[in-house]
């Protein structure tokens, strides 16, 4: 008995590995043309489903439920029922790239069972991807692969273990006598240190990126800025509407308010805890000019906190989605190799970028302007801002 047991518990461990390696990054998501199956969807899910055209059609099964909706991006969506008990909607086409969404049943929140759950907005989502002809740059290929790594440290500024995803890049592992830059990354509001891997796939962007020779291999480290010390309040709520698309509008009903952020403890993390456990567990090379700072939306606050006040110890920043730099924001412009500024062209600020660089330039500063065609505040914005940013990075 024992034995069947085991034989069953194997089994249905080894189902969900398949489940897992055959959803996400293991997927193809350049159907383009083609309806099929979200790639995030568990082993066999029909729904939700990619229409040629790039709307999404939903499905969820709740026959004793009195409304369904579907919540693409923060905006729900009323679902019909049908005669089966199975509720459905064809979304209007979507962006380009991943987005989230999930279920609201009755006012409750839940996420769809069949396809695999993600960070954001501070919650599990559930996500797809509309292809694009375009996204080669983040596409799983015969190429050679680093690893994505998850490690714990302790922190003695919080008092408490920490969790971090690191990637190293392909032939870390064999070349024991090389030492690697190291660029940290921040997510946005609501995220974590999953994020950039997940939904951002960096680690196939620069897969991609070093075998077409357009990078230096170097470390990515990410984590999550939320940082306290024993007996520290977490953050409070303030009013402030939620930014969709680049636009500032009013908040639904029911949505939660936004949050009154301090990253001064995670400052203190960075600087006496995280970056001296990477440089004494990772071959890296330590001294500033091989180290950089880069986040999306949240994550650039964050950046300037931790950076701008650290430039001794970082050369390169990187701002996706989350205003400018000016030069009386940098005390010792001979340490900055580079700023790099970046905002979907549908995102306010965007028009500004360019007046941003010009003026860090001026002042003797390296300084780029990117923006992303036909993107908002989303993680097309923010793939195609690492794949700009990348190239840049520990050249001089």
């Amino acid at each position: 008995m024992k034995h069947n047991i085991v034989f069953v518990l194997v089994m249905v461990i080894s189902f969900n590995s398949i489940c897992l390696a055959q959803s996400g990054q293991n997927s193809n998501v350049f159907n383009v043309d083609t309806a099929h199956a979200s790639p995030y969807n568990l082993y066999g899910a029909k729904y939700p489903r990619i229409e040629a055209d790039s709307r999404v059609t939903f499905r969820f099964k709740a026959p004793y439920a009195q409304k369904v909706q579907v919540s693409i991006a923060n905006t729900p969506f009323d679902m019909v029922k049908g005669a089966d008990g199975v509720w459905s909607y064809t979304s209007e086409p979507q962006d380009k790239g991943y987005h989230n969404y999930w279920m609201i049943v009755d006012s409750a929140i839940v996420v769809d069972p069949v396809t695999n759950a993600f960070i954001g907005y501070s919650r599990m989502c559930n996500g797809f991807e509309i292809p694009d002809p375009d996204g080669g740059f983040y596409e799983l290929k015969n190429v050679p692969h680093g690893d994505a790594l998850i490690k714990n440290y302790f922190s003695k500024t919080t008092n408490s273990w920490r969790h971090i995803f690191i990637y190293t890049p392909p032939g870390y592992e064999n070349n024991k006598s090389t030492r690697y830059p190291v660029l940290y990354l921040q997510h946005g509001g609501g995220e974590d240190e999953r994020v950039w891997i997940e939904m951002g796939r960096t680690n196939l962007i620069l897969d991609n990126l070093i075998a077409e020779g357009k990078v230096k291999p170097f470390i990515v480290v990410m984590e999550t800025s939320a940082a306290y010390k024993p007996g520290e309040a977490p953050p409070q709520p303030r009013p402030m509407a939620p930014v969709a698309r680049g636009q500032v509008v009013q908040p639904p009903s029911g949505a939660r308010p936004r949050m009154m952020f301090s990253f001064d403890t995670y400052k203190e993390v960075m600087i006496n805890d995280l970056i001296p456990f990477i440089d004494s567990n990772f071959r890296t090379l330590t001294d500033g000019k091989y180290r950089a700072m880069a986040g999306l939306s949240m994550g650039t606050f964050v950046t300037r906190v931790v950076a701008l006040a650290n430039l001794d110890k970082f050369s390169y920043l990187g701002i996706f989605s989350g205003g400018t730099i000016s030069p009386r924001d940098i005390s010792d412009k001979g340490k900055v190799k580079l700023v790099f500024m970046s905002y979907g062209s549908r995102e306010r600020g965007a028009d500004g970028l360019k007046i941003a660089a010009d003026s860090l330039q001026q002042a003797g500063i390296n300084a780029v302007a990117y923006v992303s065609p036909l993107t908002a505040h989303e993680w097309q914005s923010w793939r195609r801002s690492l794949r700009e940013f990348a190239p840049l990075l520990f050249k001089n």
